[in-house]
């Protein structure tokens, strides 16, 4: 992996980045962060609507008609900007093991959604009243906020990623 970051770095697009880190950089990771907040705000909202704590005046199938696209959007926005990020400074991104985990986590964290929209499009809207009732489905809401909390945080310790010791395949500084 570490032979492809150092290829990846001397790519064109690389360079640009690397050459303009004074506004490039910070540029990207803004918007990656907005995305990351979108991402969260809907996952919040349709969380706290299964959990009975909020929008109870509307049926589940509103309430994720209403964030499905925010969160979708989002997720397609972080995906981009990170991308751009990972061209941007791929040593430090691809030989992480923060890095991985954190994808790891974005891609249960994207399934889980993507899987719960469509069950719940395909359902009558009576049934996602059903659906959402069930201590099961409950524990799944709060069990994807806790992943998209470890994604923020995991995403902040790729700069740290020494702190996982041997783990790590990132040089200690």
């Amino acid at each position: 992996m570490k032979q492809f970051a150092l290829w990846l770095a001397s790519t064109a697009p690389s360079v640009f980045i690397q050459e303009h880190n004074a506004w490039a950089f910070p540029a990207i990771q803004s918007i990656h962060i907005v995305g990351i907040a979108l991402v969260m705000g809907s996952v919040l909202m349709i969380d706290l609507r299964i959990l009975g704590l909020a929008w109870t005046d509307q049926t589940l199938q509103q309430t994720t008609n209403r964030f499905g696209p925010w969160l979708s959007g989002s997720l397609w926005l972080l995906l981009v900007t990170g991308l751009l990020m990972v061209v941007g400074e791929p040593v430090r991104e691809l030989v992480s093991f923060s890095f991985w985990l954190k994808m790891a986590l974005v891609a249960i964290g994207a399934l889980v959604a993507v899987a719960f929209q469509r069950t719940l499009r395909r359902q009558a809207p009576q049934r996602g009243e059903t659906i959402a009732h069930q201590p099961a489905i409950k524990v799944l809401a709060v069990v994807t906020f806790a992943v998209w909390i470890c994604v923020i945080f995991l995403g902040r310790l790729i700069a740290y990623d020494h702190v996982w010791g041997s783990w790590s395949p990132a040089p200690r500084l």
